[in-house]
């Protein structure tokens, strides 16, 4: 029972604390089966009511043939009713401690006694009727009214020094309250709690407020002050946080922040950076206002983190981005801009990415379109400079990496960027008709050709990706198209093609870029390499046990003309040795595929000779068919001119000039040549070189067969222009077989729409003329620009 009695009495204290009313608890057993409320009453329960009731504690505990259960209640004690004079006795008392308290001298009478004095007068009862309470807080009330009026003329004769008043008002704010709240807490919890009265804290607020702070002088000193301090703070002078977060605080609680702190605060802001970012985007390098306007973001985050109210927090940063950001995006543009990405300055670019993201996508656009402009300005540049297309392609894998790493690194693969990227390029890559799909073409040779072996199959396969996407921006596919058969039908018959793997993997990417139709001859031209593989191991099997003519090897690569480029068909004598074996493989090969016809070509063939120069040790000289031809004259002359070799070989002098200046002039030089120039004449005389000297035993010299010549360029453009027309007279019988009759203007339309490659106007209507004049469609009786098709 002892036990009990004690876990009640701590009840007690702790429920009188809190004020709180009185509350039954019922702890249980388990449950078992339910039984009637009703039991007998025994002694020990009667002597235990007696006991509760005279003020102790007890547990009841229920019969043991019954559900136990444990009641636990507050102690009940009679109420203390003070005599009728106590207040008028306590209260001088009181009075005399509060002004004390309040002018901060020394107390009469200590803080427990004054608690104990002021939690007997509240606790005699907890209504608004008791009389005691209401005069405690009443005359409470005279006492802090008459108390901060005397602290009006202290706050209006301060000096003049901001900090210093600052400090003062702070600290009367702080330390006015703060003991009388404590020893007044009885009084907010029974009277104010039951009385619609202000508690004291929100009395002593609403005092403070219209004595001092509705001061206008006291509230434009305390307000300037915290201006004043916070304009110290963004020059970067040091200043007591601390100070300014209390005086804000106070504002906050006073109510006055909203309506006279706020404004000001943002109006004073609003111009200081109005009048900063005009200047400074004048002054400073666009990198540092960059940083500038990122220094002052986070500072003034800093201060909302640290006094400014949460609620000021977006109308800040928005006067903060608006007048350094929103009102100079295009005098940053037009700055630096380009100068930034020219210098490769990501950090910056990235900077002023983030910052101009801050405002919304006005901002953005505008640095979207600045970004596609310098694209297309410096892209224009190395497309339309002729003197430039040796380093073109080159130039251009570079600056689109460049372009690349800024749209990972600072628009963090935006992509809305991406697509601006994009449309800039192939913008500025078309600009110049036909030359960047060529140039383009001959990349992709050089970096398939046997001569790469600097570059891994895995650095191979990049490059080839990057070349791929310069072709994905071109227009001229179809030029595209003609340059790469021409060279693959080099590499492919002249063996110097870098690896077989390499050439199907450009192969397959192709195909995925442009559809079976685009490659379906490019795949052509390696079935018949691999068809010709078959056909020669056959024929080896059909000579094998005959007498070879002039005892050499060759072999015959057999072309279906429609893959294949179309090559000039060339004359040339070959030895006799030569034209017998061709006799030999033509009969072969006729009586397995009859119906067929061979035309020999001769512009791709090449031979492996050896040959011994005085007593020296031989050497093996890998040649084209035209030097084999003219290096086999010197077997039987010491000496020949040139119209001598041009009329035993037949060669067209082109190629002959071609030919003898590998061989004359290059740097190996198996000819010696009279007069010593750098270019073929018809005067010149040749003699065998017998003093050539080299490390190697087998010695290249057929590279001349991969130089492309002038006329061959022409004629590979001059197809693709012929071959467009065909598409474009295709693409007008279509339509207008389709429509059978149209306008003239709806019909250029539609024409354009169908072509991918670019054409003009002009062009088709040339076209439109062809197809008039050879009668496959006409113009209208009734108008003269509606056009009827003819069946």
């Amino acid at each position: 029972m002892s036990k009990a009695s004690a876990t009640n009495s701590s009840v007690r204290l702790k429920r009188d604390h809190q004020n709180s009313l009185a509350e039954e608890s019922t702890v249980s057993s388990l449950p078992i089966k339910k039984q009637k409320q009703q039991h007998n009453t025994t002694v020990a329960d009667k002597e235990a009511r007696n006991r509760y009731s005279n003020g102790s504690s007890s547990s009841t505990f229920m019969p043991t043939n019954s559900t136990k259960k444990l009641v636990i209640k507050n102690l009940k004690s009679a109420p203390l009713v003070p005599p009728p004079d106590y207040f008028d006795k306590i209260w001088p008392l009181l009075k005399q401690a509060l002004e004390a308290i309040l002018n901060g001298t020394t107390s009469p009478t200590n803080e427990e006694q004054l608690y104990r004095h002021i939690n007997h007068l509240c606790t005699t009862s907890s209504n608004d009727a008791n009389p005691s309470s209401n005069l405690l807080y009443e005359n409470l009330r005279k006492i802090l009214d008459e108390h901060i009026q005397t602290l009006v003329p202290l706050l209006l004769s301060e000096p003049n020094d901001s900090l210093d008043y600052l400090r003062t008002l702070n600290t009367v704010w702080n330390d006015h309250m703060s003991l009388i709240r404590q020893l007044f807490i009885v009084l907010d919890r029974t009277y104010v709690l039951h009385a619609a009265v202000p508690s004291i804290w929100e009395l002593s607020q609403d005092l403070f407020r219209r004595h001092i702070m509705q001061n206008m002088k006291i509230s434009n000193r305390c307000i300037n002050g915290l201006l004043k301090l916070i304009e110290q703070e963004r020059r970067s002078e040091t200043v007591d946080r601390s100070l300014i977060k209390s005086l804000i605080r106070m504002l906050i609680d006073l109510h006055l922040y909203r309506k006279d702190f706020e404004p000001v605060f943002l109006r004073t802001t609003e111009q200081l950076y109005h009048n900063e970012g005009r200047q400074l985007i004048q002054t400073l390098e666009l990198s540092q206002y960059l940083t500038h306007v990122e220094r002052r973001l986070r500072e003034e985050q800093t201060r909302i983190t640290h006094y400014i109210d949460q609620s000021t927090k977006v109308q800040l940063v928005h006067l903060v981005e608006t007048n350094l950001i929103t009102l100079h995006i295009k005098g940053m543009l037009s700055k630096g801009f380009d100068t930034l990405i020219d210098e490769n300055r990501y950090g910056s670019i990235t900077l002023m990415y983030e910052l101009i993201l801050r405002v919304g996508q006005t901002g953005i656009l505008e640095l979207r379109e600045a970004f596609g402009n310098y694209i297309k300005k410096h892209g224009r540049a190395l497309v339309v400079d002729s003197e430039k297309d040796e380093k073109m392609v080159d130039e251009l894998l570079e600056f689109k990496e460049k372009l690349d790493q800024f749209l990972l690194e600072c628009f963090h693969n935006n992509e809305k960027f991406s697509n601006t990227l994009k449309d800039s390029f192939e913008h500025f890559l078309n600009q110049r008709s036909n030359k960047p799909a060529e140039l383009i073409a001959k990349a992709v040779d050089a970096r398939l050709r046997t001569g790469n072996k600097e570059a891994s199959e895995e650095e191979l396969e990049k490059i080839l990706d990057k070349l791929l996407v310069l072709f994905r921006f071109i227009h001229g596919k179809d030029v595209f198209e003609a340059f790469y058969k021409k060279d693959l039908a080099k590499r492919l018959l002249v063996g110097k093609s870098a690896s077989v793997d390499a050439e199907k993997s450009m192969l397959l990417k192709l195909k995925h870029e442009c559809g079976n139709v685009f490659t379906s001859k490019l795949e052509g031209m390696f079935k018949d390499m691999e068809l010709s593989k078959d056909i020669m191991s056959a024929f080896e099997q059909h000579m094998h046990g005959r007498e070879t003519p002039g005892n050499i090897n060759m072999y015959v690569s057999i072309l279906t003309m429609g893959f294949w480029p179309t090559y000039q068909p060339v004359t040339a004598i070959l030895p006799p040795e030569l034209c017998r074996l061709q006799e030999i493989f033509a009969k072969f090969y006729l009586s397995k595929h009859t119906g067929r016809k061979l035309h020999w070509q001769y512009s791709l063939d090449h031979c492996l000779l050896k040959g011994w120069l005085k007593d020296k040790m031989p050497k093996e000289f890998q040649v084209s068919l035209f030097q084999a031809l003219v290096l086999l004259l010197f077997n039987q002359h010491l000496e020949l001119n040139y119209n001598d070799i041009k009329e035993q070989t037949k060669l067209q002098e082109a190629e002959l000039h071609r030919t003898l200046q590998s061989l004359a002039c290059g740097k190996i030089r198996l000819l010696n040549k009279k007069p010593l120039t750098k270019e073929i004449n018809s005067n010149d005389q040749f003699t065998l070189n017998t003093s050539f000297e080299h490390k190697l035993i087998r010695i290249k010299i057929n590279q001349v067969q991969l130089k492309e010549t002038q006329e061959e360029n022409s004629s590979t453009t001059q197809r693709v222009v012929q071959d467009r027309h065909y598409q474009i007279d295709a693409a007008v019988v279509r339509i207008m077989k389709t429509r059978k009759t149209l306008p003239h203007a709806q019909l250029m339309s539609e024409v354009f729409a169908q072509l991918k490659f670019p054409i003009s106007t002009s062009t088709v209507k040339t076209r439109i003329e062809s197809l008039l004049e050879r009668e496959y469609m006409k113009r209208s009786a009734d108008n003269a620009n509606v056009y009827e098709y003819i069946a």
